[in-house]
């Protein structure tokens, strides 16, 4: 098997949560909670991708490595495509596993297979989606179904989309897309409850009371 790293990055400093991704989160960071995760899987090595000083004493506590990201990398002028062209130029691995700790419900088993299918199947990536079945609109008519036949809800079409929150991919296709999707996707559905992506305070809340349920039915493997 080619080695795998995972790469947790994390930011110092939120621009909608102050400090969300060290603050308490269930009795413990987000960091930690995701570090303690991707421990559990068959990874060659964990690297915490930041710019924070207290991720760095988070890491090191937990006995991963450290790549110190450079100051333009962690900053809002940085694109998604700069910054996933950065991963993997910094990242000594044939295939990369980003595991965002903003999404913080994804439990070990779906990791787990998500690492089997990537392996199995002829993909240069695979991304964790969420299905997307609603009535949408944009410039003032629908996207997705004809206002004179307005079909039931359960016959709208199925869209995936993206969460980013458990990614694999070649390093060689991260070099060459600048993404974290290749030409040759795989797309992982997730359950709702692990598509819970913190972004907002109420994100953080809400995703913070299903951990604690999690936690408490001890069913989070």
């Amino acid at each position: 098997m080619k080695k795998l790293v995972a790469v947790i990055p994390v930011r110092a400093g939120s621009q909608r949560v102050r400090n969300k991704n060290i603050k308490s989160f269930a009795g413990k960071s987000l960091l930690e909670h995701k570090i303690e995760t991707i421990k559990k899987l068959p990874v060659n090595d964990i690297i915490i991708n930041t710019d924070s000083e207290k991720a760095i004493e988070i890491a090191k506590k937990a006995g991963v490595s450290v790549h110190k990201r450079e100051p333009y990398y962690a900053s809002s002028e940085c694109s998604n495509s700069e910054f996933h062209h950065y991963i993997a130029k910094t990242t000594d691995a044939e295939n990369i596993l980003v595991a965002q700790v903003t999404a913080p419900l994804i439990s070990v088993a779906s990791y787990t297979e998500a690492i089997e299918q990537f392996y199995e199947t002829d993909c240069d990536s695979l991304m964790s989606v969420k299905v997307l079945k609603d009535f949408i609109w944009y410039d003032n008519k629908p996207l997705n179904y004809s206002i004179e036949k307005m079909p039931n809800s359960q016959d709208l079409p199925e869209y995936l989309v993206p969460t980013f929150g458990l990614v694999l991919v070649k390093k060689s296709t991260m070099l060459k897309c600048r993404s974290y999707i290749g030409k040759k996707p795989l797309f992982y559905k997730i359950s709702q409850r692990e598509a819970v992506d913190i972004d907002t305070e109420l994100d953080f809340e809400f995703a913070e009371f299903l951990m604690n349920k999690i936690l408490k039915e001890n069913s989070f493997e």
